[in-house]
C-alpha cells in the first residue's frame, strides 16, 4: 500500500515538473523571438563584438565614460590585472573581465579616432 502510495506522489510530482518545463520553454523561445535571440539587440556593433559596454569596462577599470583617458585606463588595468593574478590567489575571472574591459575601451577609443577623421 505505502510503495503505491510513493509511485503517485512521484508520478504526480514528475507531471508538475514537466508542465512547469514545458510552460518555461515556450516563454523562452516566446522571448528569443520577440528580441530576435540576442541578447545585445539594438546594441552598437562594438558592444556585440566584445560581449561589454562601455558602461560595464568602465565601471571595471574605474574610469569616467565621459572622460576615456587610454593612459588612465592602462595604469587601472594593470594594478586590477596584477591584483587578480591566479599565482598570488587572484581570480582567473576577475582577471579576464579586466582584460576585456580594457579592450573594449581601447576599441572605444579607437573608434572615436576614426570616426573624428572621417569627419
Amino acid at each position: 500500500m505505502s510503495g503505491r502510495v510513493i509511485a503517485q506522489i512521484i508520478l504526480v510530482g514528475t507531471q508538475i515538473v514537466g508542465k512547469a518545463f514545458i510552460e518555461a520553454f515556450k516563454q523562452a523561445s516566446a522571448n528569443a523571438g520577440k528580441n530576435g535571440g540576442s541578447a545585445f539587440r539594438g546594441a552598437d556593433a562594438l558592444t556585440r563584438q566584445t560581449g561589454m559596454t562601455v558602461e560595464e569596462a568602465c565601471q571595471i577599470l574605474n574610469i569616467k565614460k565621459n572622460n576615456l583617458d587610454l593612459d588612465q585606463a592602462t595604469k587601472n588595468y594593470e594594478h586590477l590585472f596584477k591584483a587578480n593574478d591566479t599565482s598570488s590567489g587572484g581570480s582567473f575571472y576577475l582577471q579576464s573581465k579586466v582584460v576585456r574591459a580594457k579592450e573594449r575601451i581601447e576599441l572605444e577609443l579607437t573608434d572615436k579616432d576614426s570616426s573624428k577623421e572621417k569627419s
